[in-house]
């Protein structure tokens, strides 16, 4: 479908008018956004799901989510319940690397950037201490988040 037709489904923000594949990502903060992207990871049975705020640390992205898996085929699964759930509320990714290997998955959302791990890489590249200054979000059972651990 071409711009054009597109903006004929279109949303008003602010007074202005977009488009409204557009407005709804626009709309979604990028915090809520990490939590989709955490919750969608948690219906897979991603493991040890946290994520990062980078805000005023980085300009990489405000957000890392971070989750692990058991093998690699676990990973693309929980890779792909990520992107089809985000596509779901109208978020694409910029990019996806790493599927085909299956071992550390990365999908960028530009403000959120999701990295799926197999386990034993996790515990190598140890992302969490490369940002010991972040806060922490953990999720808790129920796709809820446990409180904020601050580094």
């Amino acid at each position: 479908m071409e711009l054009a037709g597109k903006m004929r489904q279109a949303v008003k923000i602010g007074g202005e008018k977009y488009p409204a594949f557009w407005a709804r990502e626009k709309l979604m903060d990028t915090f809520e956004k990490a939590q989709k992207c955490a919750q969608f990871a948690d219906e897979k049975k991603g493991r040890d799901i946290v994520i990062l705020e980078l805000i005023g640390l980085t300009d990489i992205a405000d957000y890392f989510v971070l989750a692990s898996a058991t093998s690699e085929r676990h990973v693309r699964t929980i890779a792909e319940a990520v992107e089809v759930g985000m596509k779901g509320i109208g978020v694409k990714p910029f990019s996806l690397e790493g599927y085909d290997d299956g071992r550390w998955v990365i999908i960028d959302y530009q403000n959120v950037i999701i990295h799926i791990f197999i386990e034993s890489l996790r515990e190598l590249y140890d992302l969490e201490s490369l940002w010991i200054e972040a806060k922490r979000y953990k999720l808790q059972k129920g796709n809820k988040l446990l409180g904020v651990d601050h580094g």
